[in-house]
């Protein structure tokens, strides 16, 4: 009886060091994690409005060349078709927190600002802005000079669904589809495990050259 007890007991020990070790390593694991995530310095990310992250045309008194400062009697509405992209909101919310967010439209600053603001929602999770005045005019298309947003091009990935516009930088580049109004479309989820893994490798050209054969449409 004794020494039934005593098994007893001493299966009960086993089974509780069991569980305080793989407490204490899940503990340490977590704990690892969020000092990684800590010291991780954060990447840019660039984006590109238009047939990415919504769909929407301009309506109003257009002219030739329109620049910041234009009298106000210039008036622009952005009409935004039936929804942006859908969960364009999570997809900015999440990504904000892992990536510095930058918006490069190749269009007038008057018409690519009033974009942004739709988008931001007053959480100013994108302050830097680019516009059309910024791009590169290459045998009659915009380039996006990604210099122009940080000379250190190891740290920054393009989002767009125009290859042509980042020619110069194919190996910074994720091409997504283009989105106009499917309300099933799940491309932005999709995208968020491979941003997520993206934004610790040291040089972001290391993983995304691999497909230059390819341009991988999500």
């Amino acid at each position: 009886m004794m020494r039934m007890r005593c098994l007893l007991g001493l299966r009960t020990f086993v089974a509780f060091a069991a569980k305080l070790w793989s407490f204490s390593a899940l503990l340490r694991w977590q704990i690892c994690t969020v000092i990684q995530h800590q010291t991780v310095k954060r990447k840019i990310m660039v984006l590109d409005p238009d047939e990415t992250l919504i769909h929407s045309h301009h309506d109003g008194v257009l002219r030739l060349t329109v620049w910041p400062g234009t009298p106000p009697d210039f008036i622009l509405k952005v009409v935004i078709y039936k929804h942006p992209r859908p969960h364009v909101d999570f997809f900015l919310e999440v990504v904000s927190q892992w990536w510095e967010l930058v918006v490069f439209i190749a269009s007038m600053e008057i018409y690519g600002s009033a974009v942004a603001d739709k988008l931001d929602n007053s959480r100013s999770i994108l302050k830097r802005r680019y516009y059309g005045q910024h791009c590169t005019l290459e045998l009659g298309s915009y380039i996006k000079d990604l210099s122009l947003v940080h000379s250190d091009l190891s740290s920054i990935v393009i989002l767009d669904n125009s290859p042509g516009v980042y020619r110069s930088h194919p190996d910074k580049a994720i091409t997504i589809k283009s989105w106009f109004s499917d309300p099933s479309d799940t491309t932005l989820l999709n995208l968020l495990p491979m941003l997520d893994a993206l934004r610790f490798t040291a040089d972001v050209r290391s993983v995304l050259s691999r497909n230059l054969h390819q341009y991988r449409f999500w």
